[in-house]
């Protein structure tokens, strides 16, 4: 088992920035792919950015390039999730989440399903 704690969520003025951590702990001495997903109210949980073991491979949806940038220190089983030029539209619940095993596709990365282990979820409000 994997467990998940993220945080560095909260309120910022649109144009603001946040970093949102992930840390993972448990059974993670395999190789495995990591996600960031956000969920608005009444919306479904869409795909935000993806990162494969070593670093190299990372995915993004089109509304947050340039603007958001994943990454993770595998030493600290932790994975970042930078977020610049915070518009009202990025205002969601961020759920960090970890697949079983390491993926190479954007096809595989974005799909939910791929990943076994979640996170509790941290709030992002971006205010006017």
């Amino acid at each position: 088992q994997v467990q998940l704690v993220e945080s560095g969520g909260g309120l910022v003025q649109a144009g603001g920035s946040l970093r949102l951590s992930c840390a993972a702990s448990g059974r993670t001495s395999s190789r495995y792919a990591m996600n960031w997903f956000r969920q608005a109210p009444g919306q479904d949980r869409d795909f935000v950015a993806g990162i494969g073991w070593n670093g190299a491979i990372t995915y993004y949806a089109d509304s947050v390039k340039g603007r958001f940038t994943i990454s993770r220190d595998n030493a600290k089983n932790t994975v970042y999730l930078q977020m610049n030029s915070l518009s009202l539209e990025d205002t969601a619940v961020y759920y960090c989440a970890a697949a079983d095993r390491d993926l190479f596709t954007f096809a595989t990365m974005k799909e939910a399903s791929r990943y076994s282990y979640w996170g509790q979820g941290t709030q992002v409000t971006v205010s006017s």
